[in-house]
Formats: structure tokens, C-alpha cells, sequence
């Protein structure tokens, strides 16, 4: 099957440190190839795919000090990608609804995975406009909010079986990786590993338009002889991290749509305590690969117990559900649909 991947930007594929969508388009456009499809992937120049790559910008635009604008770069890419639509069984987009004008006026099978939060009110309108678009959710949860929105299926996320490896003999650490944010509540985490008594390692992202809340309700936290704040880890830095943990700490207080870092904790067999919100309860199997909380009261209690939890069936739980070939076949099953297959 020929097959586009259209990314995003921001970041290149996959990305050098913090980029869950970017790593996400990676991991299926090498699966995809793997398969023996035939792939391009539309992404930054700075990219490394094993597909064809059809670079849309130099850099990734995130750490680009040259681009302002990076709505343009986008526009721009649509334009490429629609001069060459034709020559594809199937339009993969990875760039929410950016394109929905563009994909409305021609005739070439297209799909789109929704990375991101979809409880945002200015949506409605948006889905119920372009409710022939064939979308795909990331867990079930997140597509409560938009029921009018166009789903052929949900496909959870999945890693290489070889990129994280089991470590069945952690550290006396706990850790939280993603981004310093209000949604992702990192001073919960901090107050968890104060009343366990445990040291906290945090790798996280801080971006431009969280800088003021880091400031204000987070920066004094860091300072806590407890806590190690590691800023963005790369790839290797992360296996290390994730796997040396006692646990991994997911505080969230929003409708997460998937939560990457909880396949890679369970990737690396360490267990998760993770909020009660959006898409945890179809990620996280309660008593097996971590525990499910409702508040800070019951995350001590299971940050406790979560070294009795065996990390031998924390990775086999992983392999069983959120492995990239599985995630690859399903998208193919989706692309045959779609095309008429």
C-alpha cells in the first residue's frame, strides 16, 4: 500500500527529547515500512525515518530561533502534500484539523489521528461541519466529547518491543516525566514522595506558556533536598529514569488522552500510580501494572504497595497491548476500510 504520513513541525521525527506525537508518527511509519509499505513521511528535514522523507521545513520548529510563524510552515506543507495527494492509497495527518478544507475537496482516502485534548467548546462547531472526516481516537475517553465527529476506530499507541527493556532490579527513586503544567500536576507527585519518604526525579519539558506558572507555583518545590529536577532527557536517558524507578508518578488532573509515558513505564516494567482521569483506567490494569487513585491519600498508599506489584508482568502486560506492530496492524485495517479494501 502506498501510504503518507503527514506529522507535524514542531519537532522532528521522532523527536531528540520531549514530543509524544512526533514519537508516536515514528514509531508507525518504521512499523508501516517494516511491513513493506510503501511510505513517505511528510516531517522537518531533520528527521530519520526509514521511509521516504519528504522534508516540509529545515528544522524542527520548536527549536528553530529563525521561525515565528510556524502556522505558515503547515499551510505550506498542505499545499505539497495535496500537489501529490493522488499518488497515495491512503492521507495519514497527524495535525488535527489543519487540513479538513483541504481533504474535503479531493478525492483521495484520508484519515486523521487526534493527538490531543477534544474537550475544548470552539470544536463543536468545527466537527459538526466536517463530519465526513474519517477520524481516530487515541483511547475511548477521548472521544466522549466530540460524538459527532466522524470515528472509524480507536487505535492506542505503541512502542518498538525492543526500544525499553525490563529492569527488575529498581532503584529507591520515584519519578515524573512529561511537562510542567497545570494538567500534569507535578507538585502532587512532589507531596507523594515527601510522605513516602522517597527521592523524586523529575524529567520534564517547560514550555514558553508555562514558564509563569513554573514560576509561581512550581520553582520553589525544586528546591526541595528531595527532589531532583533533571529538565528534558533523550531517549537513552529516559530507558535509564523510567527503568531505574521504584515508580512512575502520573498525578494528572485533566482528561489525558493517552499518557505515552505510561507504556514506557510499563514498557521498562516499572509500575504506575496514575489519577483516575481520561484515558488511565483503559491504559493502567488496577493491582497488575500499577494503581489507579483518587486522591493524594490513596497515591501514598499505592506508591507503598507499588513494589510488591511483579514487573515481570507489568513488560508482559505491554507486550500484550501497546507494542507498535499491534498498533500498526490495526491502522492498516483501518486504511483498508478506508480505501475499499
Amino acid at each position: 500500500m502506498r501510504i503518507a504520513q503527514v506529522a507535524p513541525l514542531y519537532e522532528s521525527v521522532p523527536p531528540r527529547e520531549y514530543g509524544g506525537t512526533e514519537r508516536v508518527v515514528a514509531f508507525l511509519t518504521d512499523e508501516l515500512v517494516r511491513l513493506g509499505h510503501d511510505v513517505t513521511l511528510f516531517a522537518s528535514a531533520d528527521s530519520h525515518t526509514t521511509a521516504q522523507l519528504a522534508p516540509m521545513a529545515a528544522h524542527a520548529l520548536r527549536t528553530d530561533p529563525h521561525s515565528v510563524d510556524t502556522l505558515a510552515h503547515h499551510v505550506l506543507m498542505l499545499e505539497r502534500v495535496g500537489r501529490v495527494a493522488r499518488e497515495f492509497d491512503v492521507v495519514h495527518y497527524h495535525i488535527d484539523y489543519l487540513h479538513f478544507p483541504y481533504s474535503r475537496r479531493m478525492d483521495v482516502p484520508n484519515v486523521t489521528t487526534l493527538h490531543g485534548r477534544l474537550d475544548i467548546g470552539d470544536l463543536q462547531p468545527l466537527y459538526e461541519e466536517f463530519n465526513e472526516m474519517p477520524v481516530v481516537s487515541i483511547s475511548d475517553s477521548q472521544r466522549e466529547p466530540l460524538p459527532q465527529a466522524n470515528w472509524v476506530g480507536t487505535v492506542y499507541h505503541g512502542l518498538p518491543a525492543e526500544l525499553l527493556t525490563l529492569q527488575t532490579d529498581p532503584g529507591d527513586y520515584l519519578v515524573f516525566l512529561g511537562r510542567i503544567s497545570p494538567e500534569k500536576r507535578v507538585d502532587r507527585a512532589v507531596e507523594i514522595a515527601a510522605r513516602v519518604g522517597m527521592q523524586l526525579r523529575i524529567a520534564a519539558k517547560i514550555d514558553v506558556h508555562d514558564e509563569h506558572y513554573y514560576r509561581k507555583e512550581i520553582a520553589h518545590l525544586f528546591d526541595l533536598p528531595f527532589v531532583d529536577y533533571v529538565g528534558e532527557v533523550t531517549e537513552t536517558q529516559k530507558a535509564e529514569l523510567l527503568g531505574g524507578a521504584r515508580a512512575l508518578l502520573f498525578p494528572i488532573d485533566w482528561r489525558e488522552p493517552f499518557g505515552l509515558v505510561m507504556i514506557e513505564s510499563m514498557a521498562c516494567g516499572t509500575p504506575v500510580v496514575a489519577w483516575r482521569a481520561g484515558s488511565v483506567p483503559e491504559i493502567i490494569t488496577n493491582g497488575v501494572t500499577g494503581f489507579i487513585v483518587d486522591n493524594i491519600d490513596d497515591a501514598v498508599q499505592a506508591t507503598q504497595r507499588a513494589a510488591t506489584l511483579d514487573r515481570r508482568l507489568v513488560r508482559r502486560e505491554f507486550e500484550r497491548r501497546f507494542t507498535a506492530d499491534r498498533m500498526a496492524s490495526e491502522y492498516v485495517d483501518i486504511y483498508e476500510v478506508l480505501r475499499g479494501g
